[in-house]
């Protein structure tokens, strides 16, 4: 976050200590330390005294200096504050990221650096996934999203606050702005968390009533008047929020909505009690800190990345150590780059600081502009490494076309002739074999129909948790039901990921929380339970598509919670060899409901079952290699070269030899 300094005006120790709170809950939530699954709300600390900082700034300018209060000077103070550590870590990334970083990587890496540089962070997050997502952690640069959103912020807010000072020049007046401001996006904060998660948690307009919150209190008791005893239970208040939400708060809670007002609070409450020589803020140790919590928050992240790219982020000692490493490379950044730039800087005129400012970040642009156009560099690496890595490109060519994500329409691809062979139905682990069920029809006359949505299970009456998926997903599901009914008796497949939908992710840090279920059943059906419920919504689907045409299940494909190119080619590049596997009882004990379910059904209506085990285990391990090579393209997914282990499979389908 933006760091504060003993130079900035009327300095208080007890917003310094605050913000070594409020990265010490981040760090260690990210690190993974339990008891801290709910330290992001970390962030929303630094936005409220980001807030009351800010405006201090400008409406004490304002009162100070009137219409004379120079907007441009704020701009590059801020601008002398962030971005010569952020560029620093930029640049370094990129350097390792030329000497470890598949093209794919390195490329996203170019990209990020040059949203983190230009402050639109946010923006691109949003756009491409969920914080919490497995994806996260291959993101070296996600934590720059709350700089963008404090940027964002900078930008607006002086302009607005002088135009308002400008018609009514008194803070009365600019408070009651600031408090309709904040009420409008606290409401859109608790309306659309639920509806629109990721954006809320990633944009500005559901974010800035926690910055405004700290700018009312500036406006409202910047230097309140507390008898010392009420001013220490408002501190152990305030506190006691902060470390509530951080301690009990789970992971997957919709943030920020209103859950987040309990930290905010809780800072709100700190502000108030204003008390700088506070033993829980004024010490040394959260004074240390909270000098360096800019740097500290900048670095500990990539730490935590660089964990999950050397596969140890399980490891406790390497997860002491990579918070040790964090806190050194955060102690170092302050040292050796915030303060001596922040001196250098201020001894300069204007118009010098901004072209060394614009120099050295244009600088590191340009490199992040080379990487993105020359799409990651290839030819980096060893050749070996490379070829692993490529793996996980190897999918279907048509998929970005032909595999539909929700709230798309489901698509309808078809793959050869003009006459119907085989339909394919299901999410994405269905999209994995559609070219494999191409080739084992072996008729060019006839074509197989792609019906695949993305984490849509094909289960006929169960609504799916997410709310981004609930009705896309109830309409997929009616439209393969209805459509059916109306083609050739052609085979149809099922797959699905069916034990995600059932209990979640196999482990934490993947698509959710394990033991989570992802889809929810009618009132009555949860009376009986979950897996009783599931059992009798894949039968009833599976057997009412049977109705038409030869119905098949694949059994589950083995999920094996480590992406597979990723972690064999990194391995390759330290000069080791890894391999991903799970044992044949991990896979039985995690998918037990599905194949019960899937023998249900076989007996009720006579669907086939197809199961992919023996052309994926051997000596009691499902392997996601053969021959030094990946059979995924990530954790759960078969490449084309793992699907087509399984052509004798659906050469079955069609009464033919593979």
């Amino acid at each position: 976050m933006t760091p504060t300094t003993p130079t900035e005006r009327d300095f208080r120790p007890d917003i310094n200590g605050l913000r070594a709170w409020a990265v010490a809950a981040v760090v260690l939530y990210h690190f993974g330390v339990p008891g801290f699954q709910g330290g992001f709300a970390g962030v929303d600390v630094f936005f409220v005294l980001s807030g009351f900082l800010m405006t201090r700034l400008v409406v004490g300018g304002l009162q100070a200096q009137g219409s004379a209060f120079s907007i441009s000077a704020f701009y590059l103070a801020r601008a002398r504050r962030i971005v010569p550590a952020l560029a620093v870590l930029c640049a370094v990334l990129l350097v390792l990221g030329a000497v470890f970083l598949a093209p794919l990587d390195f490329r996203r890496l170019g990209q990020h650096a040059l949203a983190a540089l230009t402050f639109v962070s946010n923006i691109k997050f949003w756009s491409e996934a969920g914080y919490f997502d497995a994806a996260s952690h291959e993101k070296w640069l996600l934590h720059t999203w709350s700089l963008s959103v404090e940027w964002q912020f900078y930008l607006l807010y002086p302009v607005l606050v002088k135009l308002l000072w400008r018609r009514w020049p008194d803070v009365r007046t600019v408070t009651w702005w600031i408090a309709g401001a904040l009420m409008v996006s606290l409401l859109a904060s608790v309306l659309l968390t639920p509806r629109m998660p990721t954006a809320s948690f990633f944009l500005l307009p559901q974010r800035a009533w926690e910055l405004l919150a700290g700018g009312l209190v500036y406006l409202l008791a910047e230097r309140p008047r507390i008898r010392p005893a009420f001013a220490r239970a408002l501190e152990l208040a305030g506190l006691a929020l902060i470390v509530a939400t951080v301690v009990l708060v789970p992971a997957t809670a919709a943030w920020p909505g209103w859950l987040a007002t309990l930290p905010v609070l809780g800072t709100v409450l700190v502000l108030l009690a204003a008390r700088p020589a506070s033993p829980w803020t004024g010490s040394w140790l959260p004074q240390w800190a909270g000098n360096a919590s800019y740097s500290l928050y900048l670095w500990h992240w990539p730490a935590v990345v660089a964990l999950v790219f050397l596969g140890r982020e399980r490891d406790p000692l390497a997860l002491a150590a990579g918070i040790g490493v964090a806190l050194v490379l955060g102690h170092l950044s302050w040292q050796w780059v915030e303060r001596p730039t922040r001196r250098a800087l201020s001894g300069l005129s204007r118009k010098q600081a901004v072209r060394w400012l614009a120099g050295s970040t244009g600088a590191v642009l340009v490199a992040g502009v080379v990487v993105n156009a020359g799409k990651g560099l290839p030819g980096r690496l060893p050749a070996h490494a490379e070829r692993v890595y490529a793996a996980e490109h190897d999918q279907n060519p048509r998929r970005n076309e032909c595999h539909a994500t929700p709230p798309a329409p489901v698509p309808g691809c078809t793959y050869g002739g003009p006459a119907l062979g085989a339909i394919v139905v299901g999410d994405s682990h269905a999209a994995s074999f559609v070219r494999a069920v191409e080739r084992g029809l072996g008729d060019p006359a006839r074509h197989v129909l792609d019906w695949t949505y993305a984490s849509c299970p094909t289960l006929a009456g169960v609504r799916r948790t997410h709310p981004v998926y609930a009705e896309p997903c109830a309409r997929f599901v009616q439209h393969v039901m209805a459509q059916s009914a109306t083609l050739p008796a052609a085979p149809l497949l099922v797959v699905n990921r069916w034990s995600y939908y059932l209990h979640g992710p196999a482990e934490r840090g993947i698509d959710g929380e394990p033991g989570q279920a992802q889809i929810a059943f009618g009132q009555g059906e949860n009376g009986a339970g979950p897996e009783q419920a599931f059992r009798e919504r894949l039968v009833e689907t599976a057997c009412s598509l049977a109705k038409q045409r030869p119905v098949y299940l694949l059994r589950p494909i083995p999920e094996l919670g480590a992406d597979v190119p990723r972690t064999m080619a990194r391995a390759v590049l330290l000069g080791q060899q890894r391999r991903v596997s799970i044992s044949l009882a991990e896979y039985h004990a995690r998918h037990r409901v599905v194949w019960e379910a899937q023998d249900a059904a076989h007996a009720r209506c006579g669907v086939r079952i197809l199961d992919p085990l023996p052309y994926l285990c051997r000596d009691g391990r499902c392997w996601g290699d053969r021959d030094g090579m990946p059979l995924y393209y990530d954790d759960d997914h078969l490449n084309e070269r793992g699907a087509t282990l399984l052509l004798p499979l659906f050469a079955q389908m069609f009464n033919r030899a593979p």
